[in-house]
């Protein structure tokens, strides 16, 4: 049996995952953030980082003993020129320790890489790789999309052609979450607070080509919060926006490049009312929330890949 390391220290999760013969499993914990706060500064996510790996690490062998063949990990943000985020030297330096010490191979990738190789294994596509695809990455640090090529070794490329121009989408949630005294990150009780509403809002976003603009989200929230209306319908009006933007996007960029297959990778897409809508209407594929959310596994599965390693489905 093959057994390969993941190791991802974002800005917002520490995660460590094994991959085994194309099984996964993974420890992951998020970064403490103070009650009324949007966020870790770099140095306090360094701090914490080196706080849980080992602890991590330590539980996740425990339950899955064995030999490492080799080690995969995220050292920076994306794959460009100058991407950096002090967060991920914690992991950076874990992985190159262990592979001295163990005598295996150590892979660098970026964490949007491995955003998307988790969620093309958890929605069974990694086969996708093999052609050009369009990927989403859409969190609380990014909201991109970008094409996807295929390169020898099963390994890929990839190309920005859409973000947005100001505030991220996971910040607006966020941001708006903070906004109805919702706990950071605000995701899964905004999303809550939007199932139970029944309000319907035409929606036009803004956008600039095929990039789009989401600071008004939070200004439209905060029109509606001021005006008495419910938590719950301004908490859909948030999630509704953010889909409209991510709707525009992806029908700009599939009217420019041709009818791809379309993924959404990052925390944001692991929201229920974003994933049916852009599903229904794109066949779009996107990671269960376990590989939705920062994690290891990806950069797992990607230096399983590069070992000639069998996770294809």
């Amino acid at each position: 049996m093959r057994r390969i390391l993941g190791l991802d220290t974002s800005n917002y999760t520490t995660s460590c995952a094994l991959w085994e013969d194309g099984s996964i499993v993974q420890k992951k914990q998020l970064l403490p953030v103070k009650e009324g706060q949007m966020g870790l500064r770099q140095s306090d996510a360094v701090f914490h980082h080196t706080q849980q790996l080992p602890a991590l690490l330590e539980e996740l062998f425990r339950e899955s003993s064995g030999t490492v063949d080799a080690i995969g990990v995220s050292t920076r943000p994306r794959t460009q020129e100058g991407s950096y985020m002090p967060c991920f030297t914690v992991g950076h330096g874990a992985a190159r320790g262990l592979a001295a010490a163990l005598g295996v191979p150590c892979h660098e990738f970026s964490h949007q890489d491995g955003h998307i190789a988790a969620a093309l294994y958890s929605a069974g596509r990694l086969s996708l790789l093999e052609k050009k695809f369009l990927a989403f990455h859409v969190s609380g640090g990014t909201t991109e999309a970008v094409l996807v090529h295929p390169e020898e070794g099963r390994k890929f490329s990839v190309r920005l052609v859409a973000s947005s121009l100001d505030l991220k989408a996971g910040q607006a949630i966020d941001r708006v979450g903070g906004l109805l005294g919702l706990p950071f990150p605000a995701g899964p009780a905004l999303e809550r607070l939007a199932l139970a509403s029944d309000a319907s809002f035409r929606i036009h976003p803004s956008m600039k080509g095929a990039d789009c603009s989401l600071s008004g989200i939070q200004n439209q929230c905060e029109a509606l919060v001021k005006k008495g209306t419910a938590k719950e319908d301004v908490a859909l009006y948030c999630l509704l926006s953010v889909w409209a933007a991510l709707d525009a996007m992806t029908a700009a960029l599939l009217e420019q490049y041709g009818d791809l297959p379309v993924l959404f990778a990052g925390g944001v897409m692991s929201n229920s009312i974003l994933k049916s809508r852009l599903s229904e209407r794109y066949g779009a594929f996107f990671a269960d929330p376990a590989f939705s959310a920062d994690n290891a596994a990806g950069v797992a599965v990607l230096a399983a890949l590069s070992e000639g390693g069998e996770p294809m489905c």
